[in-house]
């Protein structure tokens, strides 16, 4: 095995740890350590923020922080920045019906999403942070260029908003409370009259 990996690889788990000379094993922890903040440099930011300034700094910038890399997983697509946000039980507490609860409900709904979009983008247009709550409001837009359910997309342009409500538990996004305008997105995917 070469001394020299992907950063992808690394960070997904595909490399066997149990092969790797202890020297190797130092430098790969390195990265390992160093691939978050790296990943945080490249987080969307919210075009407006409003911050309770009675909270501690270290409450407010890791709320932030988590909601931030939730808002860069809806932009990109990248899950890794949805396991990072997450915490290992979190609870969508307005699950749709057939969506799996906890982190995997939120990455199945990613990709079954951008199936059809696959340029989606969310704009994080506003984060309010008080206590341990973030409010966040998004703008997705994108084409729906592929396929929902059984309709193939002829380009349309999709553009839709969604309003989320994390409550944050150790800087990780524990619960979600969140409202899509979906009626906006089912009209412009052609699956319901306008």
């Amino acid at each position: 095995m070469p001394l020299f990996f992907d950063q992808r690889e690394i960070y997904d788990g595909l490399i066997d740890t149990r092969s790797i000379t202890m020297k190797a094993f130092t430098i790969l922890a390195a990265v390992l350590v160093a691939l978050p903040a790296c990943a945080d440099a490249q987080l969307v930011s919210a075009r407006q923020v409003i911050v309770d300034p009675s909270l501690p700094p270290a409450q407010r910038d890791a709320e932030m922080r988590a909601a931030r890399r939730y808002a860069t997983f809806w932009h990109t697509g990248d899950e890794r920045f949805a396991r990072a946000a997450l915490a290992a039980d979190f609870t969508d507490r307005t699950l749709p019906p057939g969506r799996a609860q906890g982190v995997p409900g939120p990455l199945a709904a990613s990709r079954f999403v951008r199936t059809a979009i696959p340029d989606l983008q969310a704009d994080l247009l506003q984060l309010i942070v008080a206590g341990d709550r973030v409010t966040v409001h998004y703008r997705f837009h994108g084409h729906f260029t592929g396929r929902w359910a059984d309709r193939q997309g002829q380009g349309q342009a999709i553009d839709f908003i969604a309003t989320d409500i994390y409550r944050i538990a150790d800087g990780k996004i524990a619960d979600n409370w969140h409202i899509e305008d979906n009626l906006t997105l089912m009209q412009q995917l052609g699956l319901v009259a306008r």
